[in-house]
């Protein structure tokens, strides 16, 4: 019989547990928690205090950080994360946790010492951010868990456990063998993601894209010089940051989904989604995409820009039902919840 684990996770406090709209790292710590609790474990959920879990829920900030109008200010955003962190050390040690797995991020590790159970890391972004990479490396025997194997390439002499790959709750997300005449772009307004790139791309190719997308304000100003502008509502349609229920809606209806990512992507959970949906996926073939796509088989992992473009006319190719097939047997939420128990075991040596 599996031994019951007592499992803190800390989630992150910007967005709520799970999101309401854009948000994969309280997503995936929510999928984690559900199924952690279903396979009989108990689990406290650290996060904002409108959040809600089938686990136990314990508020380390009153409400999501993001949408509290004090939090436009950078310096108080940084101070508000903090002081739910001071609330979590609290909790922690006042409690006894077999194991804490933080999705927080490295401000979490500062206060290693001070926690009085065990630590796993769980590693959402890039280390090819220097800050990222510096902190994150300050800490490297510590214990951590990259979600792709990729991933490790910019962080190599980190203290990995495993690698988990991301999972979604696969029933979720409604297969559609019957696409619209529309390919999607979805995620994040940011450079790294390329939304300009895709719009360019279907405009070559002469083809509808409707765009869902969140804009953070740091990247307000790049969204309305460099992809705005790009924007003419037809051909072009960009419909804003969207729910759990808009997004299935978008994947489902889609061609395709393009992603013509500029950088060494950690996962792409999008990329996930939509193949759950039955939706394939044209994409570059950097970081984390060559592990999640097979080329020819879930959509085209290109070279270029020109190769995307390239590759629209063939994407009638892919089977759509073996595109959903693939997500069930690879990236469901209870594989991944049942990894990441064997990974606590590894830290606890049990």
């Amino acid at each position: 019989m599996t031994k019951k684990l007592r499992v803190a996770l800390l989630a992150p406090f910007e967005e709520p547990v799970p999101p309401k709209k854009y948000g994969g790292t309280e997503l995936i710590v929510y999928n984690l928690a559900e199924e952690l609790t279903k396979l009989g474990h108990e689990v406290t959920l650290l996060a904002s205090g409108d959040s809600k879990s089938s686990a136990k829920l314990k508020a380390c900030a009153p409400k999501a950080i993001r949408v509290l109008p004090e939090a436009i200010s950078w310096p108080i955003r940084q101070g508000l994360n903090y002081a739910g962190l001071s609330k979590a050390l609290m909790l922690i040690n006042k409690n006894h946790f077999d194991i804490l797995h933080n999705h927080f991020g490295w401000q979490m590790l500062l206060f290693k010492d001070l926690i009085s159970c065990p630590m796993v890391t769980t590693l959402h972004g890039t280390l090819e951010e220097p800050t990222e990479n510096y902190m994150h490396n300050r800490f490297r025997n510590e214990a951590f868990i990259s979600i792709s194997n990729t991933q490790r390439k910019h962080g190599p002499k980190l203290n990995y456990v495993a690698t988990v790959y991301n999972g979604i709750q696969v029933e979720r997300f409604k297969f559609n063998d019957k696409p619209k005449d529309y390919f999607a772009f979805l995620g994040r307004i940011h450079p790294h993601k390329g939304p300009e790139h895709a719009i360019r791309i279907a405009k070559k190719a002469g083809i509808k894209l409707i765009m869902a997308a969140k804009i953070d304000p740091v990247d307000a100003e790049y969204y309305e010089k460099n992809v705005k502008p790009l924007i003419d509502g037809k051909q072009i349609q960009f419909i804003g940051e969207i729910d759990h229920a808009g997004k299935v809606e978008l994947l489902k209806n889609a061609k395709a989904l393009l992603s013509p990512i500029q950088w060494d992507e950690p996962f792409g959970l999008t990329n996930i989604e939509s193949l759950a949906c039955g939706t394939p996926v044209i994409t570059i073939g950097r970081g984390s995409l060559s592990e999640i796509i097979i080329d020819g088989e879930q959509g085209y992992l290109c070279k270029s820009l020109t190769e995307i473009a390239k590759a629209i006319p063939k994407v009638d190719k892919i089977s759509r039902l073996k595109c959903r097939q693939y997500v069930e047997k690879t990236f469901s939420a209870k594989q991944m919840a049942e990894r990441y128990v064997d990974a606590y075991k590894k830290v606890l040596g049990l």
